[in-house]
């Protein structure tokens, strides 16, 4: 089991880049803030990849979350889930999310 990710969780980039997602789901609340469903767009700030060197990280999409919760018919962004970044390829990690709820 994993935490769920909510929107204002720490989420970074490899480089270590400010990941959010851009369409929270307002259906389940975690800890006062909206659950993230996998397929919502999210956007990288403050990447310090250069450009001369294929970034900086800019979207992310996440391709891993839960497997048996939904939340209108989607499954949820959890911790430890896989993300990719666009143009780099690297991943997303989660680092601080609520630890109140679990799914799988």
């Amino acid at each position: 089991m994993a935490s769920l990710v909510q929107q204002g969780a720490t989420v970074l980039c490899s480089h270590g880049g400010q990941a959010q997602p851009t369409a929270p789901n307002p259906r389940v609340t975690l800890s006062g803030q909206s659950a993230v469903s996998l397929s919502a767009p999210w956007t990288v700030a403050g990447c310090p990849f250069p450009p001369n060197s294929g970034g900086p990280c800019v979207t992310a999409t996440w391709t891993a979350g839960t497997v048996r919760v939904t939340s209108s018919g989607e499954p949820l962004v959890v911790q430890g889930g896989s993300a990719t970044c666009v143009p780099t390829g690297v991943p997303l990690s989660v680092s601080v999310a609520q630890p109140r709820v679990s799914a799988s």
